[in-house]
């Protein structure tokens, strides 16, 4: 099965005709969240964005084994090898079970996934769920003499790899540029050289997650954990592998490292990265201020928003913009994306309301070659959006009597618009919950307004707090209260 799609492949840094490696299969792994705090924003973008691969994929006939991993071991806080586990870290905090930190941060997780219509994955695996994967790759790798153990910590040697291989191939640097731009760190002297990583660290006594091993008691490296699952599910090669770009140069440039010691391959035929998100024009961090999580988003609850905005204007705001492109954050533009999200809703909600005449003046098939056209150059979600509202003027048109439709084409139309906005785009029209619960939550509201001002306080935060346990939060203002999901 070919499709003229078209890819954009950071290896190569250009557009290739895409070629599954066994049609009509595809093989697809994205670097899944580290579950130690909440789903951020770039998260959700990246996993919102293949999740539009994934459909389309599926759309265009292919069998997608999608893999995106847990991340639950292995991640520490600090650069090259150091510092704490991070889950680790937050079970101590805590008094808690590491696994139980892993628990609350993974529901938490996938149901934002499931908020924003995020499709689940064919597998997702966890870390420590793959630990004896992980020592045979080490195992493997050190046998081909790429990698070297001290103390109970086994590392890649990088200079080493770099001359047979380009090391730096995925971010385009040369192996001496990285070199004189990487710091000493402390604690680091055992190692060969200033880039080596590590592929299995020796656990001290008080590390909370730790297993044995051929090199005593220790835990893997982050970058071993994805190489070691996307062999197991997808083999030693596969189609494509995606995350943030902000993985491209370290953990995708030594996942690369490590399946071409230990099996002589790249890992994917094709790399994918999304690009950063940006708030008012500044990066989005937390040190600045300018970063919020998803339940803000949608409830408003936050000092850079003046409203919430649903799920859904949300995804259809981040897929118009290209997954390659900075997504930049304001009022203004999360305003016009809903406008024009109600306005798409709108014109599509019409379609079942359409009088069909005896002749058609819509050509279905141009629409569709249009709608494939935009996806087909690599996954282009704003040339599709584009297109979509030239149909939605159509459907209006329709509506007005001003274009004739036949039984046969509006059939079409219809499963033509239902493929692209609720399978491909994961779209759908979800005001109409808000709609029908608005007259409830007035009416609650205005019970709570009556007991603040009858100063039954007790009974003011009861029906708040009971309300936020539910998923819906109370804002009082100086015009009285509002409320929204969150």
């Amino acid at each position: 099965m070919q499709h003229p799609l078209s890819i954009y492949n950071t290896l190569s840094r250009k557009k290739e005709v895409f070629k599954a490696l066994n049609p009509p299969y595809v093989g697809m792994y994205v670097c899944g969240p580290t579950v130690y705090s909440d789903v951020h924003l770039g998260n959700c973008r990246t996993f919102i964005s293949f999740d539009i691969v994934f459909r389309y994929l599926q759309y265009l006939g292919y069998k997608v084994r999608y893999v995106r991993n847990i991340t639950d071991a292995g991640h520490l806080e600090g650069d090259g090898d150091v510092g704490e586990d991070k889950i680790s870290k937050k079970a101590k905090l805590a008094a808690l079970e590491p696994m139980e930190i892993v628990q609350k941060y993974s529901t938490d997780f996938h149901e934002v996934m499931k908020t924003f219509n995020v499709l689940s994955p064919s597998i997702e695996p966890t870390a420590t769920g793959h630990i004896i994967e992980q020592i045979e790759m080490v195992k493997t790798i050190l046998d081909s003499g790429f990698a070297y153990e001290i103390n109970g910590t086994v590392y890649f040697d990088v200079e080493k790899y770099n001359s047979t291989q380009d090391y730096g191939a995925l971010s385009g640097r040369k192996l001496d540029d990285l070199l004189n731009n990487t710091r000493d760190l402390g604690g680091q002297d055992e190692k060969r050289g200033k880039l080596d990583f590590a592929l299995w660290i020796k656990a001290k006594p008080e590390h909370l997650m730790q297993w044995p091993s051929p090199w005593g008691m220790g835990f893997p490296g982050w970058h071993l954990e994805c190489s070691a699952m996307s062999n197991k599910y997808l083999g030693a090669q596969f189609d494509i592998h995606g995350g943030g770009m902000d993985l491209a140069p370290t953990h995708h440039t030594n996942e690369i490292a490590q399946n071409m010691a230990s099996c002589g391959k790249q890992p994917a035929n094709y790399w994918i990265h999304t690009n950063m998100l940006t708030v008012n024009g500044q990066k989005m961090s937390k040190s600045l201020g300018n970063s919020f999580l998803p339940h803000e988003l949608f409830s408003g609850n936050h000092p850079l928003l003046l409203k919430g905005f649903s799920p859904m204007v949300v995804r259809f705001f981040m897929l118009q913009a290209h997954y390659r492109s900075t997504l930049d954050f304001s009022n203004e533009a999360l305003d016009a994306s809903e406008k024009g999200f109600k306005r798409l809703m709108s014109a599509l909600a019409l379609l079942e309301k359409l009088k069909t005449s005896e002749t058609s003046e819509v050509d279905v098939n141009a629409l569709e070659q249009k709608f494939r056209a935009a996806m087909d150059d690599d996954f282009n979600s704003p040339i599709l959006i584009a297109e979509l509202f030239d149909a939605a003027r159509i459907i209006n048109s329709i509506y007005d009597g001003k274009t004739k439709i036949n039984t046969a084409d509006l059939a079409s139309l219809k499963k033509l618009i239902g493929s692209f906005v609720y399978d491909i785009l994961g779209l759908y029209d979800d005001s109409q919950a808000a709609d029908e619960i608005a007259p409830v939550m007035d009416f609650i509201l205005k019970i709570r307004n009556e007991a603040k001002q009858n100063k039954d306080y007790a009974t003011s935060d009861k029906i708040r707090i009971g309300l936020n346990e539910i998923g819906y939060q109370v804002k009082d203002g100086k015009e009285g209260s509002s409320w929204s999901k969150i």
